[in-house]
């Protein structure tokens, strides 16, 4: 029998999530993908924000108690995975800033003042989170939340899952973010489209890939306006205010979460710094000026 691409599409994580495999059998990959996807549902129930019982949840809900809370060893991987991505983006973007993003979510057309933001960004800053041992003691009224780390962590986690189970080659694509398993059976690698948000039918740009992942960060849509500047959707842990720069970045690296990693980092550092730390850095990149404008490195731009 010849391998075919099979295909199983799921909601998970708030967004559209599908899963490609070339299987020889049709039911050996249904077998396959529903315990793929077992495991990305594991993942939401324990760590997204907005499942009941989350354990970020109780993490927060530790925060001053004396006898702090114990971590698992998936949990402080995930906080060392936040710690990687909070020191490449120089602390601007940061897990601890959970009240200052949930404040900026309204503020949009009213900008957060500064009265506003002296309360808020004392309780930002990774590095006032105390691990000691298997242990995490969170600072009084701190929050973290792991936010698109959790969706790019369980990208790569059930890639490597897939791997385990004999996949050779396959795509996951959970709302976006994408790892690869090896390239296609023609080692023809997996084209990944960016969608045009304003025709729905063509594409910004396109990405070849034969391994690694794939995030996005930003919006490619609009960027925000207030009193005549444009911002992203980024905000800076540092300032307590949005980024500017580029709108929106998709990187191309080793894994789906260095990819996020890469891309939050561009989108904290203005446009040139951005762009030059993406060229650097990056092997695949596509990114949206202020000024809507398309750059990129070994990508096909529409």
């Amino acid at each position: 029998m010849s391998l075919s691409l099979r295909r199983f599409s799921f909601r998970a994580m708030a967004n559209h999530c599908e899963i490609q495999i070339y299987d020889e059998s049709r039911i050996d990959a249904k077998k396959t993908t529903q315990r793929l996807a077992t495991e990305i549902l594991r993942i939401e129930q324990k760590y997204f924000p907005a499942t009941k019982n989350s354990f970020v949840l109780e993490i927060n809900h530790s925060a001053g108690s004396r006898l702090g809370i114990k971590l698992d060893t998936e949990t402080r991987n995930l906080f060392n995975i936040a710690e990687h991505s909070f020191a490449l983006s120089s602390g601007t973007w940061d897990i601890t800033a959970t009240k200052l993003n949930k404040a900026w979510e309204d503020k949009t057309q009213s900008p957060l003042d500064n009265a506003e933001l002296a309360k808020l960004l004392p309780l930002v800053g990774f590095e006032k989170l105390n691990f000691k041992g298997k242990r995490l003691y969170l600072p009084e009224n701190m929050e973290i939340d792991f936010g698109p780390i959790i969706k790019e962590y369980a990208t790569d986690a059930v890639a490597a899952l897939a791997r385990k189970l004999g996949v050779q080659h396959g795509l996951i694509n959970l709302g976006g973010d994408f790892t690869v398993i090896g390239p296609q059976p023609d080692q023809k690698p997996w084209p990944i489209g960016i969608a045009n948000p304003e025709n729905a039918n063509s594409l910004l740009a396109k990405i070849d890939l034969l391994e690694g992942g794939i995030a996005s960060c930003g919006d490619f849509s609009s960027c925000i306006n207030i009193d005549n500047q444009k911002y992203n959707s980024l905000v800076n842990a540092k300032t307590g205010w949005l980024c500017s720069g580029l709108r929106a970045v998709t990187v191309a690296s080793l894994n789906c979460n260095q990819a996020g990693s890469l891309a939050r980092m561009a989108l904290s550092l203005g446009e040139n710094d951005g762009l030059k730390e993406l060229k650097e850095q990056c092997f695949k990149f596509v990114a949206m000026t202020e000024g809507g404008d398309l750059k990129g490195k070994s990508v096909d731009i529409k």
